[in-house]
């Protein structure tokens, strides 16, 4: 059989071997149909196909992201971005120039703050927000999503007041009158989703531009981890909509909540089993996060001796809902970032196959945070997949580092294990959690291998036993992923008979000192055979 087009490299990464070798990949149609040492290369060749020549530059299977929230993405992608705000008040004033710059929008949206990263870290107030926005609207979203930030306005709009009731899970910050401050936790955010109603014209065009940049880095497929805690954005049928026009570029596999309602889930896994689009499983949340003490562990917070966090839902409530799940065939992922959190999945998990019988489950813990040392190995075990988000480590350097105070220096040894998970033998794969920190997988890749901050330190890394090779960390992005969505037979490396979804680096990344993966670009990325980016 002759190949339509041949990508050949000094330097191809087939990710069934630790390093990358001299080689071509024979493509017809969709589907990889040959690999090998050049010598091989003509037997595929004819008149019509077309070759590319790489030189020495990295070519891989596509990025496999395992943990985003797709939409979302293309929300903070496309609205007012506020991570590099340095204070409250720069932050405030970054959203009233992009606000005067949007005269016609009703809300002003912005996303990515956190004040862990402000002097003092104090929680933001409607009053820096009515200063520079008096009259318009305005809802911040902080860099996790987890929290909101309103002025006034936006709380007078939404009939957020004194009276409100909390959610489960969730707060309304209150001042020393009982009035709102403009800060919302949690569960409580759901209050805020009025704001995110867009008509098709928008979402066409957000959607459009999410699709570009995954093609752009080299992201060939995900895993959208549709429900946030009070968000519904996104949603099969509009993702359809793009798989129907051929314009859906990003393979996408879905989530549904955890919520006891199968009848909805069977109904998903029935209608969306595609190549491109498929339902996936069920997701729930155990807990919150550290920085804001709403991370569940086992023991006290370091620097609040009475706070461990806690569960959005009981013991008792989660365990019906996975055993059900469960029984009914259906894969669960939990976010669990504290050290409780994650045993308490793991203790779930186990009841399920107890109860049910072992099964390939391909159960999933998402974040791990933070994980006791005794839990490592029950992840093999029970056949629990890792889903770390390398990234989610990094702070400015480590000295501002706010895991520090929050878990202690002995605790802190703990965090993102992903050296010791994968030495434990368990199944791990990387994803970036986007648009909670950037959706470039160098990024994620970098912080694997050296475990260093934004500012390089420290100069071994944090935790430096918790580092893994360069070969380890792609993998963990490519075939490991695949693996957890049950493709690891058509995805994930580059062999025959499986899909041609590759990226092209502009370097070969396994001979370049490991500063430079930061660097490293995208050249040229495949899906199904067609290329749908070149640089």
């Amino acid at each position: 059989m002759k190949a339509q087009k041949i990508i050949k490299s000094e330097a191809v990464f087939i990710g069934t071997s630790p390093f990358p070798a001299p080689g071509f990949i024979a493509i017809r149609e969709d589907k990889v149909i040959g690999t090998g040492p050049p010598s091989e290369l003509e037997s595929y060749l004819d008149a019509s196909t077309a070759v590319y020549n790489m030189g020495n530059r990295l070519v891989m299977a596509g990025f496999h992201d395992f943990h985003l929230h797709f939409f979302l993405g293309a929300m903070f992608e496309s609205f007012c971005q506020l991570t590099y705000g340095a204070t409250e008040d720069e932050t405030a004033k970054m959203a009233a120039i992009y606000a005067d710059n949007h005269p016609d929008d009703e809300w002003v949206l912005g996303f990515g703050w956190h004040h862990v990263r402000w002097p003092g870290q104090k929680l933001p107030s409607r009053h820096s927000l009515d200063r520079c926005l008096p009259h318009r609207p305005a809802i911040l979203l902080n860099e996790e999503a987890h929290s909101a930030w309103l002025n006034t306005a936006a709380l007078q709009k939404l009939g957020i007041g004194r009276d409100t009731p909390e959610p489960p899970f969730g707060r309304i910050e209150k001042d020393e009158n009982g009035e709102p401050t403009g800060f919302l936790y949690e569960t409580a955010v759901k209050y805020v989703t009025r704001a995110f109603q867009f008509d098709e014209a928008l979402k066409n065009k957000l959607m459009e531009n999410m699709l570009k940049k995954t093609a752009s880095l080299g992201i060939t497929s995900v895993s959208d981890m549709l429900p946030l805690p009070g968000y519904t954005l996104g949603a099969p049928a509009f993702y359809r909509s793009f798989e129907d026009k051929g314009k859906l570029t990003t393979r996408i596999h879905f989530l549904d909540v955890l919520d006891g309602n199968l009848k909805r889930s069977l109904s998903y896994k029935e209608t969306y089993r595609s190549d491109r689009l498929q339902f996936s499983g069920l997701k729930q949340f155990l807990d919150g996060v550290p920085l804001t003490y709403t991370g569940f562990l086992l023991e006290p917070y370091a620097d609040r001796p009475t706070e461990r966090g806690g569960t959005i839902y009981d013991f008792e409530q989660y365990k019906q809902w996975i055993e059900d799940a469960d029984r009914e065939g259906f894969r669960v992922r939990l976010h669990a970032c504290g050290d409780g959190a994650v045993r308490m999945g793991l203790d779930l998990f186990e009841h399920a196959s107890d109860v049910n019988g072992a099964r390939d489950s391909r159960h999933t813990i998402e974040h791990i945070e933070v994980c006791h040392p005794s839990d490592f190995q029950r992840f093999k075990e029970l056949g629990v997949i890792a889903s770390i988000q390398p990234e989610h480590l990094t702070a400015g350097s480590m000295d501002s580092h706010a895991y520090i105070d929050r878990l202690g220096s002995e605790r802190s040894k703990y965090t993102w294990p992903i050296g010791s998970l994968q030495n434990h033998g368990a199944p791990l794969a990387f994803g970036t959690d986007f648009p909670i920190v950037d959706l470039n997988p160098m990024l994620g890749v970098y912080r694997a291998v050296t475990r260093k901050h934004e500012d390089g330190s420290p100069r071994n890394g944090w935790n430096p036993a918790e580092k893994i090779s360069l070969s380890e960390a792609l993998i963990h992005y490519t075939k490991s992923s695949a693996y957890g969505n049950f493709r690891e037979n058509e995805l994930g490396t580059i062999e025959a008979g499986k899909k041609a979804d590759l990226v092209v680096f502009d370097r070969n990344l396994f001979e370049v000192d490991p500063e430079e993966i930061l660097e490293a670009k995208t050249v040229m990325t495949v899906m199904d055979g067609d290329i749908v980016y070149e640089a």
